[in-house]
């Protein structure tokens, strides 16, 4: 039965040790940690410290973490000769029994504990199996492309890892100073804690790292304390004591050191492997597959969010809904280093540098995605800057220093105008930053009286806002009290709840600042009466503007790592540095964005719904137009009466220009051609006069009198169709636009110089024909004389009126009467008709002799008289007499085309002055069929052209369009699209928000 009993016993214990509970394999001794190896060799140094178990809420998991081992109680065997021999077989037996069964016992209860080791960590592990889809299909082919051994092996093994530790004896004996830096909540602890709302997994990977160490101060700590016991038992009072203290001081001292040394070792390693994780990421973004391209067609979610800030920067607030989106304000005193900071979180030198000059000249809204090239664009160019290459670098900085200056006013130093920027890149914390200008206390020379007011304005704009994240950079090489930046962020912040206080310029501050502890004042909050969520102290490099991110991040690590501040616990580790500050930042902002965003859209939807409802009751019938629509509205109305211009007929043109044409020279022919030859005595020298006269006009003013009054003709005609009203199609919103675009359009048109020359001839030709061809052209000619001699006949009977006076028939029924001046002109004027009654044949001007007879006749009736005023009264006169002796000339030629045809032979009558009139009219018809076609064929197209181009300029220019476009109805509408477009942004933001978060 004994030996059945065994040989089940192996049985199981062989079943057992082949791990049947879910173990595949055995690790060998010598690959298992250095904590681990103590464990398992009972005479390691390291054997008698018992573990502690670890008290926090999630369990940790790192290499340097495993699970406790329980010991066991070994049997004691008593050694020697036993007095009774007797049953010695049986005595063997049952002990080789018991034995068996301590290993069957050891198996089981090692394989059990196997288990729920096994059994914990699976349950760690969260289930993805619901969300496989997520990842692409070339994530599960990465060994294909990537060298996981060779990556497997660039890592250090544990040998590596454990001489990385410290001393353990030299940590245990003077481990209780330095407690408060080891256990996270002590009471110097002022470290940013935002992260710690932040995703479970971040929580248990950072609380695994410090996990072991943690666990080894406490288990270290009671051996210390065991320790202290017994030599305060052995040791007695006196020198001995106090020899122990100070080699206790100095074992803390070496004690700080190494642990220092340990802490920047593995944050090189975190460094490096995320650096390797980088590549890897670049890689696969690189990767062109099918998955991957469709993906990139999509937004990332960062720049959907800095669309939703773009467009609510342009959103007039005039419905109480304010722009409470968060973002990052930098704010700080100037050359405070605002600048570098934000380089350095963008990882590329950016920005435009100057020594001690004002450079930040508007606010920059910086928008950091991942990608996996480090580029950088601006919001309205598709031109890439490309931040690995030095002439992009020197580009962009001169195009933000372009655009910096463009934005600024004349007479003003800052502007109020954002420039968007966006800047992608592998590595690159997703958050929006807006970079101010420094705030200053005093107006140097050169800028504007009220800069500093308008810096400030600026700064408590952004930070008004109740969800902005108040980056606060303060100058450490600067004495504190000089601080203005930290007063105007107490204002806006009183309780800190938004801000992170930033100390720059570390490595000068510890080389100045006489006592070290002010530093550790000015990161604990201690210093500033501002209170702030978290304090980071950084360096921006050595002041010199040459040097690359990367050089600076070196000077940086180094400069921590020997610095003092650590050292002597003054500062943090994750209190430094400028990545520690930007993924703390990120992890603020979205905790700020996910908690605000849905509220702010919530407030435009009520918004839309007011604007709506304000629609519908004050326009009813009309459709929602914006500012942008109207204008294409009010642009396809121009076009089409413009076109309309096409389709007047030849004869309306002709018409029109040779009426308009006649009324501008009319006056020239009578006063200058008619009059000065009809006071010649025969027809030979009228005919002559008469072509010396036309040929002089023609050469000089014709021409270019012509073309004035058909461009003059074209301009009222396309107005007559800009303005004219179409019923109750016409919306005068428009008349603003359409006047300006006429005015503009007319300016930049210019006639075709050349026209000018061509016309001169032709007219010159139609002048010089004198050929009556038949009867009809001859009466025709007769009614022009007549109706331009009637219409200057009654020109100058108004004329003469106006003064002499009214006659006798109006003062009797009117009532009205005569002044002075007006009647010296009556008697002066009748005293003249006498004098042409007497000679009706007398020439038009006067002698002097005449005009002196004239006076001594006046002056003997006692009228006193001018010269000058019997010479002007004497040219009306005559006028009326000589233009009622041509209309009875007129009268008498109608029958004369018979002698006209004889050459007036053997006739007393003579006809000259018709056939002026018919060379004239000739001259006028042909000018207007000429200019009609070059109208026609040439100008009105070129006036199409024009138009198009003022309305293309007017398109693009938005000032312009707000200018001419105005009114309550463009206003409401303008709202309402802008409204809406914010609302279903942040709609289909919040949506992507929730499926990454998913």
């Amino acid at each position: 039965m004994w030996r059945s009993s065994a040989r089940a016993a192996c049985v199981v214990c062989q079943h057992l040790a082949n791990g049947t509970y879910g173990v595949r394999g055995k690790s060998p001794l010598q690959k298992l940690h250095l904590v681990s190896r103590s464990i398992h060799h009972s005479r390691h140094p390291l054997s008698r410290f018992q573990r502690l178990p670890l008290r926090i809420s999630v369990q940790p998991f790192s290499a340097l973490n495993h699970l406790p081992l329980r010991s066991s109680k070994l049997l004691l065997v008593k050694h020697g000769s036993q007095p009774h021999r007797t049953f010695w077989l049986a005595r063997v037996a049952s002990r080789l029994l018991k034995l068996r069964y301590l290993v069957l016992g050891s198996a089981v209860g090692g394989g059990y504990t196997a288990k729920k080791t096994y059994d914990q960590w699976k349950e760690m592990v969260p289930d993805l199996t619901e969300y496989k889809w997520i990842i692409p299909d070339f994530i599960w082919e990465l060994d294909e492309y990537v060298d996981f051994e060779k990556l497997t092996k660039a890592l250090p093994d544990s040998e590596d890892l454990a001489k990385l530790l410290p001393d353990f004896d030299k940590i245990g004996e003077s481990l209780r100073s330095l407690s408060g830096f080891l256990i996270p909540g002590s009471p110097g602890d002022t470290a940013f804690r935002a992260t710690e709302q932040g995703s479970e997994a971040e929580k248990q990977y950072k609380k695994g790292l410090l996990g072991e160490l943690i666990l080894l101060q406490q288990q270290i700590q009671q051996h210390e304390e065991e320790e202290a016991r017994r030599a305060t038992d052995q040791l007695g009072p006196g020198s001995s004591q106090q020899k122990r203290k100070v080699s206790d001081k100095e074992k803390v001292d070496q004690l700080q050191e190494e642990l220092l040394r340990t802490q920047l070792k593995y944050q090189r390693m975190l460094e490096r492997l995320e650096k390797e994780n980088k590549e890897l990421r670049k890689i696969v973004l690189q990767k062109d597959d099918k998955g991957i391209h469709q993906r990139k067609l999509k937004k990332s979610l960062i720049d959907m969010y800095s669309e939703v800030l773009d467009t609510l920067s342009d959103y007039d607030a005039s419905y109480n809904t304010h722009d409470h989106l968060p973002r990052v304000v930098v704010v700080g005193d100037q050359s405070a280093g605002k600048t570098s900071v934000l380089e350095m979180i963008a990882q590329a030198r950016i920005f435009p540098r100057g020594s001690g000059e004002m450079m930040t000249r508007s606010p920059v809204k910086v928008t950091l995605s991942e990608g996996p090239h480090h580029v950088a664009m601006f919001k309205d160019s598709s031109r890439e800057f490309d931040l690995t290459k030095e002439e992009d670098l020197a580009a962009l900085r001169n195009e933000i220093e372009i655009r910096m200056r463009k934005s600024v006013s004349d007479g003003c130093t800052v502007s109020t105008e954002t420039i968007s920027l966006s800047v992608k890149g592998p590595g690159l914390q997703r958050m929006v930053l807006v970079d101010l200008p420094g705030v200053i206390s005093t107006v140097t020379s050169g800028m504007a009286p009220d800069t500093k007011e308008t810096i400030f304005s600026i700064s408590k704009a952004y930070m008004q806002n109740p969800n902005a994240i108040i980056l606060c950079i303060q100058d450490g090489s600067v004495d504190a009290e000089r601080s203005i930046v930290t007063d105007l962020v107490s204002q806006m912040d009183p309780q800190g709840k938004r801000t992170i206080f930033v100390l720059t310029k570390v490595d000068l501050a510890e080389k100045n600042v006489a006592s070290p502890s002010r530093i550790q004042q000015i990161i604990e909050g201690k210093l500033f009466p501002m209170k702030a969520l978290g304090y980071f102290a950084v360096v921006t490099g050595k002041g010199n503007s040459c040097e690359s991110i990367e050089s600076i991040k070196e000077y940086e690590e180094e400069f921590f790592q020997n610095s003092k501040l650590l050292k002597n616990c003054m500062l943090k580790a994750h209190q430094v540095t400028t990545r520690n500050l930007s993924l703390a930042v990120s992890d603020c902002f979205w905790k700020m964005v996910r908690e605000s965003v849905e509220q702010q859209a919530d407030a435009f939807k009520a918004t839309r719904f007011n604007l709506e409802t304000e629609w519908k009751n004050n326009y009813p019938r009309l459709r929602e137009l914006d500012r942008n629509e109207l204008f294409e509205k009010a642009k396809n109305e121009i076009l089409d009466e413009v076109i309309s211009l096409s389709q007047v007929t030849p004869k309306h043109w002709e018409e029109i220009l040779q009426k308009t044409l006649w009324d501008r020279v009319s006056t020239h022919v009578i006063e200058n051609i008619y009059l000065p030859a009809a006071q010649t005595t025969n027809s030979g020298t009228f005919n002559t006069t008469v072509d010396i006269k036309l040929k002089q006009w023609t050469d000089k003013q014709l021409p270019n009198k012509a073309v004035e009054v058909a461009w003059e003709t074209l301009q009222e005609e396309f107005a007559r169709f800009m303005t004219e009203e179409k019923g109750k199609e016409h919306d005068d919103i428009f008349d603003k636009l359409k006047q300006a675009v006429k005015d503009e359009s007319i300016k930049r048109h210019k006639w075709n110089e050349r026209a000018e020359d061509s016309l001169r001839v032709i007219q010159h030709n139609a002048l010089e024909d004198r050929s009556i061809s038949d009867k009809q052209q001859w009466d025709a000619a007769i009614q022009f004389m007549e109706e331009t001699l009637h219409s200057r006949l009654k020109d100058t009977e108004s004329v003469i009126e106006d003064m002499v006076g009214p006659d006798w028939k109006k003062r009797w029924l009117y009532w009205v009467g005569r002044t002075k001046e007006q009647t010296i002109r009556n008697e002066t004027k009748n005293e003249l008709e006498k004098m042409i009654k007497c000679n009706e044949e007398h020439p038009a001007y006067l002698a002097n002799d005449e005009v002196t007879t004239v006076r001594k006749n006046l002056e003997a009736r006692g009228v006193a008289v001018d010269p000058c005023l019997i010479k002007d009264t004497w040219h009306q006169v005559y006028r009326r007499h000589f233009l009622k002796k041509a209309l009875g000339h007129c009268n008498l030629c109608r029958r004369g085309f018979y002698y006209y045809q004889r050459h007036f032979v053997d006739s007393e009558l003579e006809c000259n002055d018709v056939v002026l009139f018919w060379r004239i009219q000739r001259m006028l018809g042909i000018t207007a069929n000429t200019l009609r076609q070059q109208l026609t064929n040439t100008e009105v197209r070129r006036l199409e052209k024009n138009v198009k181009e003022v309305l293309e300029d007017f398109a693009e220019d938005c000032e312009k369009k707000m200018k001419l476009l105005t009114g309550k109805r463009v206003q409401l509408a303008e709202d309402l699209k802008k409204v809406r477009e914010i609302q279903e942004k942040l709609e289909v933001f919040i949506e992507a928000l929730h499926q990454e978060e998913k």
